[in-house]
């Protein structure tokens, strides 16, 4: 009996220590005062160091304070026509390229890594106005395809060709402010999410269960009541709100869709990654709000700017603030960031860039 009371109680305090555990504390790091939206992290000289890529320019690791110009890319008013940084050799010639695109020339285009000088910029595809882009295995064949979102415009992903061409494939004619890929119904294969509904593969069949407004990039796909059917995680991009949509099974086989909040006090979560930050092997969500996202016009525009991670248990998020308060102080995501191990620390680290600059928050763990 004695032995049996000392394993329950060693057991709940197992469980009471695994509940109480500090949450991550993170150092920060400038890095430049450039409002470039869109940062991506991969080694760009080949010495086994990793490099930060944001606009104009790239930043040699590990200290990041030595930059080189990539190109010199024009002005539209408060942006630059940049809205996503995604490393992609696209040549073949074993340096890393990355792929970008614009929401005012509607171009996707790619900036070839050149050793020395100003790297050539070159089109991939005329798609329309350029939201955001992500790269998504859409045919599981272990490659990424091209996937931008083009409010207004067809959905559409480009697929890599062995002559280092892209094929462009459409998926839909129209798409709204908003995009994910995930398996929403179970069958093992991914599907489109957009901002009034899914489409499920491979036929692209539009299912109008919900709407989601002006939608986040990504909508992430995420089983978050461990159910085991996926769930989605939606921010506002242009607006209040940060929530989880709980996919239920109804009668006939018709999914059910019920909105829950996740943070309803702050505006403009436009950008998001599901990694896992304290490193317990499960993975947070790492998001915030995106400075001056319409110029400053957006609800909430002039709230405190605020970068976070939320940890997840039992269906319930924690929020936990990385970054906090009045523009200069608070940072905030920018529309396209990175979640990577800077420094081969096994810990990841938050790469930020933005109208409010380009930072970076080291992991230091758990204290």
């Amino acid at each position: 009996m004695r032995h049996l009371l000392l394993l329950v109680f060693l057991l709940a305090c197992t469980a009471s220590t695994k509940q109480t555990i500090p949450p991550v504390t993170f150092s920060r790091y400038f890095v430049a005062a450039e409002s470039y939206e869109s940062v991506g992290v991969f080694d760009v000289n080949n010495d086994d160091t990793l490099d930060i890529v944001s606009g104009d320019f790239w930043y040699q690791g590990p200290r990041y304070r030595q930059r080189y110009l990539i190109e010199n890319q024009p002005r539209k008013e408060e942006y630059y026509d940049d809205f996503s940084t995604i490393p992609f050799d696209v040549n073949g010639d074993g340096r890393t390229d990355f792929i970008s695109g614009g929401w005012f020339d509607g171009t996707l285009r790619w900036m070839e890594n050149k050793p020395k000088g100003t790297w050539p910029r070159h089109e991939l595809a005329k798609v329309g106005n350029v939201e955001c882009t992500r790269a998504w295995d859409v045919d599981g064949d272990g490659t990424p395809e091209i996937c931008p979102n083009n409010p207004g415009h067809p959905l559409k992903y480009l697929k890599h060709q062995p002559d280092g061409t892209f094929k462009q494939v459409q998926v839909a004619p129209t798409q709204g402010h908003g995009l994910g890929f995930g398996d929403i119904n179970g069958d093992g294969k991914g599907d489109f999410i957009v901002s009034n509904g899914w489409l499920s593969a491979p036929d692209w069949t539009l299912h109008k269960e919900f709407s989601l407004g002006t939608a986040s990039v990504p909508i992430l796909v995420v089983d978050v009541n461990g159910d085991t059917q996926n769930d989605l995680i939606v921010g506002q991009g242009h607006g209040y709100g940060l929530h989880w949509y709980e996919q239920k099974a109804g009668p006939n086989g018709q999914r059910t869709w019920t909105k829950h909040i996740i943070d309803d006090k702050n505006s403009q979560y436009h950008a998001m990654e599901w990694v896992d930050i304290t490193g317990d092997g499960q993975p947070e969500l790492v998001t915030g709000k995106r400075y001056r996202a319409h110029n400053g016009k957006d609800p909430g525009s002039e709230d405190p700017v605020g970068l976070y991670y939320f940890t997840l248990d039992k269906g319930k998020f924690t929020k936990h603030i990385i970054s906090y308060g009045p523009a200069g102080e608070g940072k905030g995501t920018g529309i396209y960031f990175a979640v990577v191990d800077l420094r081969k620390t096994g810990r990841k680290d938050i790469v930020v860039a933005g109208k409010d600059g380009l930072t970076i928050f080291y992991n230091q763990g758990t204290r």
